[in-house]
């Protein structure tokens, strides 16, 4: 059966919703929370409803749940938007223990095994305390298995699957940020290595990703947000009045704009800089090694990406 008569038969004669998985997912950022709801079509998916509630400063904050009624609110507004009734759902970055390791065996279940019982050397926290899951991504010199793991402390994965339940969501599939964002970026098959930069509301995560699977990443603490002020700092406006001058005028030079684009370059400046010193590394350090081959190209994404003149 070929590709495209697989994907219309797929469509045409689809499972009942309710004997269905969702192609549903969720994710909660400092920003609020953001549900997305797609359906199957003929020729793949198609986004059918997107939802974003926005959440006050302080409720979500460096990948935790600190205003629960606020969240929770936020949840439910976003879930009943977006026709979301059960859910993937999205654990943050800046939580999470990025690794790689050799494992030996025959199946994923002994490389668990194997993982499992070197977990102290491999993330910061006490094995008992920590869950984990792994990818396979080569063979080694010696023929053990090379993946490519991430873990969490349970107690992040607990009190998420908690908020969910307030919400009375489902939760199907818990998943790293980066591994989810690599995949929806990055084509099935595709071989690439590539640096994705996810600029947000007040950080910016960084992942470089072979295979579709990252194999480093780091958060920033510096965001869209810092353009934002560095606009009300220069005019002296409201935050509103502020967010509509960064979009209009961007970073992009014009006559009369020079005070003004200093102000901006002066927070981007930052953002470049740490972007450079972790591709710097990457690029002179691991290809080097040949543990890994060099990034070729940059994907900018995230709700501040757009910004004008800050691709350049």
């Amino acid at each position: 059966m070929s590709f495209v008569l697989g994907n219309y038969v797929r469509a045409a004669f689809a499972p009942p919703r309710y004997l269905a998985l969702p192609f549903s997912g969720i994710d909660l950022s400092t920003s609020g929370a953001k549900a997305v709801r797609l359906v199957e079509g003929v020729h793949g998916l198609i986004l059918a409803k997107y939802a974003e509630i926005k959440l006050p400063p302080g409720a979500f904050a460096d990948g935790e749940v600190v205003d629960r009624k606020m969240v929770v609110e936020a949840l439910a507004a976003a879930a009943a938007s977006a026709g979301v009734s059960a859910t993937n759902a999205a654990l943050p970055e800046s939580k999470s223990f990025l690794f790689e390791a050799a494992a030996i065996g025959a199946d994923v279940s002994e490389w668990r095994t194997a993982v499992e019982q070197q977990l102290d050397e491999l993330i910061p926290l006490p094995p008992s305390e920590t869950d984990f899951d792994i990818v396979e991504v080569g063979r080694g010199e010696r023929g053990e298995t090379r993946v490519v793991g991430v873990g969490f402390a349970r107690r992040i994965i607990d009190t998420m699957l908690s908020t969910f339940d307030e919400v009375h969501i489902p939760v199907y599939a818990l998943e790293g940020e980066m591994f989810a964002m690599a995949r929806a970026l990055l084509p099935r098959g595709d071989t690439s290595t590539v640096l994705i930069i996810d600029v947000g509301k007040t950080t910016t995560k960084l992942a470089i990703v072979a295979g579709r699977v990252p194999r480093f990443a780091t958060t920033i603490g510096i965001g869209g947000h810092a353009l934002t002020l560095a606009v009300q700092k220069h005019f002296g406006v409201t935050e509103t009045e502020a967010r509509k001058v960064k979009a209009e005028r961007g970073i992009v030079p014009a006559p009369g704009n020079e005070d003004y684009l200093a102000a901006m370059l002066s927070t981007v400046s930052a953002i470049r800089d740490e972007i450079s010193s972790r591709l710097t590394y990457w690029q002179e350090k691991a290809v080097l090694r040949g543990a890994h081959e060099p990034v070729t190209h940059a994907i900018l994404v995230g709700g501040n990406a757009s910004v004008r003149g800050l691709p350049e």
